[in-house]
């Protein structure tokens, strides 16, 4: 396929989700699994056409995500690539990006546009994909069937504005994370304003969903309406519709419940520190949290980024433990997870039971399985 943009397949449903294995994170089988890297060499650089994943170097991996038709995608912080990895065939490509930090190229293919720092994507129910650059101040979007891309949010300067209005006329300020909420409309992490922004993609409009612009502390339990959120920076979607949102200066995890317009948080005290193992979520401390991803076994994965760790909260017996890493940055060793240390990671995704992790300073993409 080399550095074509691929047919994705249209009207996906994402069943598979559904059917995801329940992965044994509990301790007690922990030892049982493995740490390996799924693609990239350690050492940042740019190549294309190798067949073997694990000789082609990756640059700064951040967001990770299973695409409708069960590759890896990820996007590359450094060079603004998005890349496609076929996990069967262990061979990457590129979908979007030219190597070059920039805004240009909507309206045409993908592979011709600039990006600027992106850091997570999405797909939506009919096989589009999502970018969120940070740097650029936007949202974008590549067409499943032609791979044109194009600006749905976001002007490319940054800002605060165009809450009611369209918003390709709306200013964002370093967005972070997207997610699809269980209306189809596009959550947006707009971290520099302090908020969670909400994208009407029928419409073209956008609006805030939480979060006031205030950098104060959140509270634990309150109203979602007028209560200021402090660094929201990843989130995550259940299938009932709760959001499950990483704060990053906050040094927590929150749910948001949209049905009750509320938020409570259900791991990590706001203090920065690696503590709690083996005890309550609430009583736990992160460390710049940068992050999530739910699971059908009713647990968090959360990316612990600065203490270089993959944490789990258990939502039903509100646990924590550590799925990868020693708390100090490294790089491996592949086996034993809790003996592979990491260099800050950023994304997470799953595919199955397995767990890819985004080890963005190692520029590599590993996977505990």
């Amino acid at each position: 396929m080399g550095e074509r943009m691929m047919t994705m397949p249209t009207r996906r449903t994402f069943l598979w989700t559904a059917s995801l294995l329940a992965f044994g994170a509990r301790a007690d089988r922990a030892q049982t699994r493995q740490v390996k890297t799924l693609a990239g060499t350690g050492v940042a650089g740019y190549a294309a056409d190798i067949p073997d994943a694990l000789k082609t170097p990756v640059n700064n991996p951040f967001g990770v995500i299973i695409g409708p038709d069960e590759a890896l995608y990820f996007c590359e912080y450094d060079t603004g690539r998005v890349r496609r990895m076929d996990l069967r065939r262990n061979t990457v490509t590129t979908l979007a990006g030219t190597g070059e930090k920039g805004y240009s190229g909507d309206g045409g293919p993908a592979t011709k546009a600039a990006l600027a720092a992106p850091h997570e994507l999405r797909f939506d129910r009919d096989g589009h994909l999502f970018i969120v650059e940070r740097d650029n101040h936007i949202i974008r979007r590549i067409d499943a069937r032609t791979g044109v891309i194009s600006t749905v949010a976001g002007t490319g300067v940054a800002g605060f504005s165009g809450d009611g209005g369209p918003a390709t006329k709306a200013q964002f300020r370093q967005p972070h994370s997207i997610a699809f909420d269980a209306t189809g409309q596009l959550l947006v992490c707009d971290i520099g304003n302090q908020r969670v922004r909400r994208i009407d993609l029928q419409r073209g409009t956008v609006s805030t969903f939480a979060g006031t612009g205030d950098k104060g502390p959140t509270p634990d339990n309150a109203p979602i309406d007028g209560t200021a959120l402090n660094g929201p920076r990843s989130m995550d979607v259940a299938p009932d519709g709760t959001i499950y949102l990483v704060l990053r200066e906050g040094n927590a995890v929150f749910r948001l419940d949209p049905k009750q317009a509320r938020l409570a948080r259900v791991a990590g005290t706001g203090a920065t520190g690696y503590s709690g193992d083996g005890g309550p979520a609430l009583a736990a401390t992160f460390n710049g949290p940068k992050g999530i991803a739910w699971s059908p076994d009713q647990s968090l994965i959360v990316v612990d980024t600065e203490n270089h760790a993959i944490r789990r909260v258990d939502l039903k017996g509100g646990t924590i433990d550590t799925l990868i890493g020693t708390g100090q940055r490294g790089d491996g060793p592949d086996g034993d997870p809790r003996q592979c240390r990491m260099a800050r990671p950023h994304g997470v995704c799953l595919a199955g039971r397995r767990v890819i992790v985004g080890d963005s300073e190692n520029h590599r993409i590993r996977v505990l399985e």
